[in-house]
């Protein structure tokens, strides 16, 4: 059977390949001729294939050396179309941007760009002056004296923070807060890295100002207060006011931190989220620094942010670390781009605002038009009520009323459907609950809706 097997050359030098070659390479259909044949090898070696086996496969050589140079040469990383209903799923990439923002990438990255030139000077110039402008148009107007920097996500801000402010002292931080976000990400971990000594006070429910107060000595450097971000605590609790806190860092002259973890810059209860604290609700509490993410609440690439004093803000970016944990012109591209509908008011150029601004008769809707296009005894689908929830470590209590196609297949498990939605082009990625897929198109861009059609119709037919 061995000797059935032709060589690697014969193989791409076959006048049924050649077009292949032409069009990909003699580089790539060598490495799969030879990645199809050590495969043939080990299914013979352990007893997977017979005579009839192989003279099969062989009868197939050329579609399998074709199938491989495909999946060799296609990129890992896919769009894919998010139908959970989880609008910042981090699985899923988080925040899409705006086209504005692509936009701006596209024609800063094709070329040369003004990253770090003063165009009206002619020399060397700092990169943040493209997104410092309009941080101060969002936020400075209320806020004066507030500066902003931009590192590669908010755990490097917060590490920078910490580092900057409070190397080699101690930082107060409540038990009920010293929480591990995804990827086991845990702020005592970062806290350890910055060289800050944590100095843990209350307990995992309860916490009181008086806390604080009681162990503040002369090697406290800063009152870090941080946002629980994946989950609650209910029942018998307590916790500081944000303006207490405020207060006991005025009176001790203390700088106050803030870990918001994903950060809005609207106010949420016009959206009908509620309890989630916006930027500027913490900075005109009087907070003195605010590190938050990009790509969540905010809308944009993923980025860490620290928003406040300016003083304080000048010691983070005058930190070697900071220099370390800078962003790329493509960052700066597309952060500039959202900011930029921010300071217009065009909250709807925003993908992330925009999906949680719809109702659920629009979204109805189109769950209505797409279930009336599929029409097969093999699958049912039915409009149903449900909940999206907003992820990405954003308002964990919150839900948004939307509405669900429920599908499920004759002779396929909800398992196996999800898969099969999976696997399409391009993959379409579910919820399995109670037995059935559930497909939310809230986070399903209206013009993918005919891809979801395709996707099902496959399965349907």
């Amino acid at each position: 059977m061995y000797r059935k097997l032709p060589s690697v050359d014969e193989i791409v030098h076959r006048a049924s390949l050649q077009s292949l070659v032409l069009l990909e390479g003699l580089v790539a259909v060598t490495d799969a001729a030879r990645t199809v044949l050590t495969a043939l090898r080990e299914e013979i070696g352990c007893g997977r294939l017979d005579q009839n086996g192989v003279d099969l496969a062989l009868s197939g050589l050329d579609h399998a050396v074709e199938r491989s140079v495909r999946q060799a040469l296609s990129y890992s990383l896919r769009t894919v179309i998010n139908a959970t209903g989880v609008i910042l799923h981090t699985n899923l990439g988080r925040a899409p941007l705006a086209s504005c923002g692509l936009d701006h990438i596209r024609e800063t990255a094709a070329g040369y760009s003004n990253l770090e030139f003063d165009l009206a000077a002619g020399e060397r110039g700092k990169r943040d002056v493209h997104v410092e402008r309009l941080f101060r148009k969002v936020l400075g107007e209320a806020l004066p004296e507030t500066s902003t920097i931009v590192v590669n996500n908010n755990a490097a801000a917060v590490l920078l923070a910490l580092n900057s402010l409070a190397e080699g002292g101690e930082v107060i931080v409540s038990r009920g807060e010293l929480v591990e976000i995804g990827g086991s990400f845990r702020i005592p971990d970062v806290m350890a890295k910055s060289n800050a000594i944590l100095r843990e006070v209350g307990t995992t429910n309860r916490t009181r100002l008086a806390d604080y107060e009681r162990v503040i000595t002369d090697k406290t450097r800063l009152l870090l207060r941080v946002h629980r971000s994946n989950f609650e605590i209910t029942g018998f609790t307590d916790q500081p006011a944000l303006d207490e806190l405020v207060g006991l860092s005025r009176k001790r002259n203390i700088p106050l931190m803030e870990d918001l973890g994903s950060g809005s810059l609207v106010d949420l209860r016009s959206l009908g989220v509620s309890g989630e604290p916006g930027v500027l609700d913490s900075l005109r509490s009087g907070v003195d620094v605010v590190a938050y993410s990009g790509d969540k609440l905010l809308g944009g690439p993923q980025a860490g942010i620290l928003s406040g004093r300016s003083d304080l803000i000048a010691r983070m970016r005058s930190n070697s670390l900071f220099r370390a944990l800078r962003v790329d012109k493509l960052t700066y591209a597309a952060l500039e781009a959202t900011l930029m509908a921010y300071a217009k008011g065009d909250h709807a150029a925003i993908p992330t605002l925009r999906m949680m601004r719809l109702s659920i008769e629009e979204i109805g809707k189109r769950a209505a038009a797409v279930a009336a296009k599929i029409q097969s005894p093999k699958l049912a689908i039915e409009v149903i009520d449900g909940e999206s929830v907003i992820g990405g470590g954003a308002a964990p209590s919150a839900v948004l009323p939307t509405r669900l196609l429920a599908a499920s297949a004759h002779g396929l498990s909800a398992d196996e459907l999800a898969a099969r939605l999976r696997l399409s082009n391009p993959p379409v990625i579910a919820r399995v609950e109670e037995g059935r897929v559930l497909l939310d198109l809230r986070t399903v861009f209206p013009e993918q809706d005919e891809a979801v059609i395709r996707a099902l119709g496959q399965i349907a037919a």
